[in-house]
């Protein structure tokens, strides 16, 4: 008998090795509790991005929410400087931020009207306020969390004085002053006025699920397709002038968003900038 070579012998054990069924957990890898609760998670929140993306513009909307970050009293200044602070608001799943009022320090100034869309069962604003810092993390100065009272829901607008919490304490940090009015007309759903910035909701991007690796996140923006706003109330020129004359240390931007949250109410735009000016 010839004697079989070597090739004829590795081609007859490797069919000996992968001929035949492969047993239930051939190439499974078994993954811990918290490897399959963070994969469980970013199952979630992918769904929760699908959701958010695709869902129909009018569907979650429920008016109008204008809020005018007017200035703060603070009771300390941190770090060696005086602080330059900002805001930043959450309503529902969006995040605004007012500009920095440089060298603010306890008493910053802002006057920075945000309008956004008010969620359905959405009835509380997030408040912070941060210092920036050039070479570090900005620090979180203090915070708050207001619950939007009812006589903005129903069509009045509210100019008050809200306590801070922070290191200081509960309500001991200072307080904060904004200007509160709500409208079932649809607007422009653009974060910060003047300025075209949108509002972002942090949801994850979009990878292959993986154990132990948690997903990362993107800014991405809510609203897609949104119809055409309404014009707003329109402030003539003689009026303009008038309140810029009563005013003359008031931005005319921030005179012409106070009259469109105030409905075109020339008295009501004067007592709202009256108490801003105090």
């Amino acid at each position: 008998m010839a004697e079989v070579s070597a090739a004829e012998k590795n081609a007859e054990r490797r069919k000996r090795v992968f001929l035949g069924n492969l047993p239930p957990d051939f190439l499974r890898i078994t993954a811990s509790s918290q490897q399959q609760q963070e994969a469980a998670d970013q199952q979630a929140a992918l769904a929760l991005q699908q959701q958010m993306v695709g869902m129909p513009y009018a569907q979650p909307m429920a008016g109008r929410l204008s809020i005018t970050v007017a200035q703060a009293k603070l009771v300390k200044n941190y770090g060696m400087t005086r602080m330059d602070p900002y805001v930043r608001l959450r309503v529902g799943h969006c995040v605004y931020e007012t500009h920095t009022d440089p060298n603010g320090g306890k008493n910053p100034r802002w006057n920075k009207v945000v309008q956004c869309y008010l969620p359905q069962g959405v009835n509380t604003i997030h408040l912070e306020i941060f210092d920036e810092c050039s070479f570090t993390m900005d620090e979180l100065i203090a915070w708050t969390h207001i619950v939007i009272p009812q006589a903005v829901l129903n069509g009045e607008t509210h100019d008050d004085w809200y306590p801070l919490n922070g290191k200081q304490g509960d309500g001991m940090e200072g307080m904060v002053n904004l200007v509160l009015s709500y409208s079932n007309a649809p607007v422009q759903p653009y974060g910060l006025y003047p300025s075209a910035v949108a509002p972002v909701v942090m949801v994850p991007t979009v990878t292959p699920p993986l154990y132990g690796i948690r997903p990362t996140y993107a800014p991405v923006s809510v609203y897609t397709a949104p119809p055409a706003p309404p014009a707003p109330p329109q402030l003539s020129e003689q009026e303009l002038k008038q309140i810029e004359e009563m005013f003359p240390n008031m931005d005319k931007e921030v005179i012409k968003s106070v009259f469109e949250a105030n409905r075109g109410n020339k008295d009501g735009t004067v007592n709202s900038l009256l108490q801003m000016s105090e």
